[in-house]
């Protein structure tokens, strides 16, 4: 094994605050990682962990939350995504709150993000090394959330949110790296219920039997999975960063001030976890 330190980044839409307010006290502190998966949210906001940009995800998320022009039904209804790819997606990052795309190529740190092939139901794993158009629609493809978001073609594939198939790509990851940290946007006693709106997710996806098995499946592959990371963190196999009290937020969050509580309790969780973690690292 590769002795080197990876980072793992679950998705959660705008639970995702969580993990922005992790990662930037990481780069305040200069915790480095080798290597960095992350899944939906977590790979469109935890990539300016690499560009090393402290608090962008959340200035732009309180910015433009409220803004009909980033998320909401008008878009929906336009072009068949919740979160509107030309605004969000394009006119954001690169002219209202740029990415910084020399920053994020010159980095080392390899970033990977998850998304989910629709065909087979299976995750595709995908490294961003540019931030570029090309990354910034992959990173697209990993938040695509089925039935509001219509599927990515890229690369011969057609994607959406990488977390169907693989939420918390931990064991991805440990196959890469001797040292793993996870930060979750679920509390300890969170465990996911069968998914209310199977039947209509199967109705929309009756072309797809393979995804539809992954819908139908996903919240016993992703409870199986926090069983895992609790058995390999007693283990000592790996340090787990979750939030400290159940966080609940909207699928489109339009309150800034709560994109801001959502953030607090991720930086003062992961203040309180430092010296553990550096210990652990």
């Amino acid at each position: 094994m590769k002795k080197n330190k990876g980072l793992v980044l679950e998705g959660g839409g705008f639970r995702g605050m969580y993990t922005c307010g992790v990662i930037d006290v990481f780069m305040e502190n200069h915790i480095d990682f080798d290597q960095v998966v992350g899944v939906s949210a977590g790979a469109a906001f935890g990539c300016n962990i690499k560009s090393r940009q402290i608090g962008r995800a959340l200035r732009y998320n309180k910015r433009f939350c409220r803004d009909p022009r980033y998320s909401g039904l008008k878009s929906f209804i336009k072009t068949g995504d919740l979160y509107n790819k030309e605004f969000a997606y394009g006119i954001v990052p690169t002219i209202l709150d740029p990415f910084d795309t020399k920053t994020f190529k010159e980095n080392p740190i390899r970033f990977t993000l998850v998304c989910t092939d629709i065909h087979t139901g299976k995750p595709i794993y995908h490294e961003i090394e540019n931030g570029d158009a090309t990354d910034i629609e992959w990173i697209r493809a990993s938040a695509s959330i089925p039935i509001v978001s219509k599927p990515v073609k890229l690369d011969g594939y057609e994607l959406l949110d990488g977390g169907v198939s693989d939420s918390i790509p931990v064991n991805w990851m440990l196959e890469r790296s001797s040292k793993t940290v996870v930060v979750l946007t679920r509390d300890k006693s969170y465990r996911k219920k069968p998914m209310k709106y199977i039947n209509l997710l199967k109705k929309a996806f009756k072309e797809y039997p393979k995804l539809q098995k992954a819908l139908e499946n996903r919240h016993i592959v992703y409870n199986e999975t926090l069983d895992r990371i609790e058995q390999l963190e007693r283990e000592g196999r790996i340090f787990v960063i979750r939030p400290s009290k159940p966080i609940a937020c909207a699928m489109i969050e339009k309150d800034p001030n709560h994109l801001q509580e959502i953030y607090d309790v991720g930086r003062k969780d992961a203040l309180n976890y430092l010296n553990d973690l550096k210990e652990y690292l």
